[in-house]
């Protein structure tokens, strides 16, 4: 008996590619997409190209994304060794053969040049949840001792560049694996206590550790002085302070519905440095209000909640793992960013996520964005 199976359209082997996207999370994306468009055309409004140019890099963001979800998470696993290894040793180069601007030596150059530490900002969580995968059913605290000796190892080659920023995040993205792969409260109070202890001694010595002769262990001087300036930027206005300064006045005249669209005066003015990378959201804040970062601040968070309930559905240790890590990765970036520039953290170089303009940030994003929407459309499959 011959059987005669109908070949499917070109229509229909497509359609299935462009489906199985998750909703919410892309009705996130694209509001926060539409956010940043709308700040960067005003920050960036007297520095040339940055508009067509932040346009252009969400562009090669969703594109990214758009590859990276047609991925299965199993073929992402496979690759989280090789990405790892690949990535550590790039930063190895750095530290011989680096390439310095403004006296950190953070990129390398390979025909291109390229900033190996962005790489490990996906590659940390990757290896870390191939490796709790791997050990399922099973851990016990050397494998933690283990997972905490893969994430050090870069972070502290990242440290050395040097390169607070990009360090923090790919700390913390290390850390929220560790934490969801099962890491006993016991541990996490201690160190917990150590810092809120350590902060609130920091505060209360004041002025005495931050005299030009007293050395931090651990801490070069820039990262000394930029502590210092949180705690009273007001002691050098024009100066280290001036950043923070500028960034609170401007957060500040922005009132309750901001100045308008175009209207910013410390941005348009040009008092607010960085205004369309690191201090964004001081532009933001000034031209929008208070109404405009609530409205940004539910938008990252619709997005986290939304990639939490992602992590939480999905089929796998690795998947759940790696979702939950690059979900709070948002959050961390969202945090520190808004944090240094309302002068509550030290400034460090952490971007806001599609507001700031930046290629090799975009690309980050895209690629974390990607991956979610892949362990999304897995959790579809694996459930019909």
């Amino acid at each position: 008996m011959n059987v005669a199976f109908e070949r499917p359209s070109i229509w229909q082997r497509i359609v299935p590619v462009f489906t199985g996207f998750d909703g919410p999370l892309s009705l996130a994306i694209l509001l926060l997409a539409a956010a940043g468009m709308v700040t960067m055309y005003s920050a960036g409004f007297d520095s040339g190209t940055r508009f067509v140019d932040h346009g252009r890099n969400m562009l090669i963001a969703f594109g990214i994304l758009f590859l990276v979800a047609q991925i299965p998470p199993q073929r992402l696993m496979s690759l989280a060794v090789p990405l790892y290894v690949i990535g550590v040793i790039l930063l190895v180069a750095v530290e011989f053969a680096g390439v310095t601007k403004k006296g950190a030596t953070r990129w390398l150059n390979v025909g291109v040049v390229i900033q190996p530490s962005e790489m490990l900002k996906i590659a940390v969580p990757l290896m870390l949840a191939w490796w709790f995968q791997r050990r399922e059913g099973q851990l016990r605290v050397p494998d933690f001792l283990a997972a905490g000796a893969l994430l050090v190892v870069p972070v502290a080659l990242i440290i050395k560049q040097p390169d607070l920023g990009t360090a923090i995040l790919v700390l913390s993205a290390g850390l929220y694996v560790i934490f969801f792969a099962g890491l006993s409260w016991k541990l996490i109070i201690p160190v917990l206590l150590t810092g809120a202890v350590a902060i609130t001694a920091l505060v209360m010595s004041g002025d005495a550790i931050c005299e030009p002769d007293v050395k931090w262990p651990g801490l070069r001087d820039y990262q000394k002085h930029r502590v210092c300036t949180l705690l009273d930027p007001s002691k050098d206005p024009l100066g280290k302070g001036f950043h923070t300064l500028q960034g609170m006045i401007a957060i500040g005249s922005g009132g309750v519905e901001g100045k308008g669209f175009m209207k910013g005066t410390q941005t348009h003015l040009e008092f607010i440095p960085e205004r369309t990378t690191d201090f964004v959201f001081a532009a933001f804040s000034e031209e929008f209000g208070l109404v405009g970062c609530i409205g940004l601040v539910l938008g990252f968070t619709f997005l986290i909640f939304r990639g939490l309930m992602i992590a939480s559905e999905a089929p796998t240790v690795f998947s759940r793992l790696l979702a939950g890590a690059i979900t709070l990765s948002f959050f961390t970036y969202a945090f520190v960013n808004m944090g240094m520039v309302s002068g509550i953290l030290p400034v460090v170089g952490v971007p806001l996520p599609f507001i700031s303009y930046g290629g090799t940030a975009m690309v980050t994003l895209g690629l974390g964005l990607g991956i979610l929407m892949s362990i999304s459309k897995s959790r579809r499959l694996v459930q019909t």
